[in-house]
């Protein structure tokens, strides 16, 4: 794949997940500078917040890689503690009788996107790039691409400066992430985002599957188990 938009910079919302991993990937095939923003917010998985060095290390030491610039993380703490959920709290992850799972950390990526859209103001994007996805998800509203157009629309406004939101994901499921993964970086990718990155709510990085490391049971490991099957599947020999 080839620099489309050579003369634009990109600022990443990078969690160190599979998602995030993979729209690195994306925008650094893309973009002629990128960085990247992560957040503390009280995760009960905070040991990707390790993992997303980890990650962003091995990518940056791959084709490309050249082009990746600074890293940030900021605290959230304080949101976390509001918005409590079984993501930021010793709480059972069930459906719940709003029709939500209880991983549901409300205003969660309004939150992030309006923080990255600040530090992406400061250091001159004019691109935010997130793993948002409404095809393989657990039911989160501000997943779906109708909220990030409104935010889209609200932080240009607001920022009175174009303020662009790419979800390469937003329509991609689970398999056919792990695919886009292969178009960007090869064998050498999908392995780094099978055994580097976590996904897994538990915060579970001892057994390593064939999908990558997690309890296996919690829905994030389910999604990324059956995604990686599916693209086994259909994957060339």
């Amino acid at each position: 794949m080839t620099i489309q938009t050579p003369s634009m910079s990109a600022l990443v919302l990078f969690s160190g997940g599979q998602d995030s991993a993979t729209c690195l990937a994306w925008a650094l095939d893309r973009y002629e500078r990128v960085e990247t923003v992560g957040f503390e917010y009280g995760q009960r998985h905070v040991v990707e917040m390790q993992a997303r060095q980890d990650v962003r290390a091995g990518i940056g030491g791959m084709p490309g890689g050249d082009r990746l610039g600074e890293d940030f993380v900021v605290d959230l703490a304080g949101y976390g503690a509001i918005a409590e959920s079984a993501l930021t709290a010793e709480r059972a992850i069930e459906m719940q009788a709003n029709g939500l799972p209880s991983t549901f950390v409300p205003g969660r990526n309004l939150v992030f996107l309006t923080v990255a859209s600040a530090l992406a103001y400061r250091r001159g994007h004019g691109v935010l790039v997130g793993g948002m996805c409404e095809t393989d998800y657990s039911g989160y509203p501000d997943c779906r691409r109708a909220t990030i157009d409104a935010m889209q629309s609200a932080l240009t406004l607001g920022l009175d400066t174009e303020m662009t939101v790419e979800t390469p994901l937003m329509h991609l499921d689970k398999g056919q992430t792990w695919a886009l993964a292969a178009e960007l970086g090869g064998e050498a990718l999908v392995e780094l985002i099978r055994t580097r990155s976590h996904t897994c709510y538990r915060g579970e990085r001892g057994v390593l599957h064939e999908w990558g490391h997690g309890c296996g049971t919690c829905p994030a490991c389910e999604l990324r188990a059956a995604g990686w099957k599916a693209w086994q599947e259909t994957a060339p020999a």
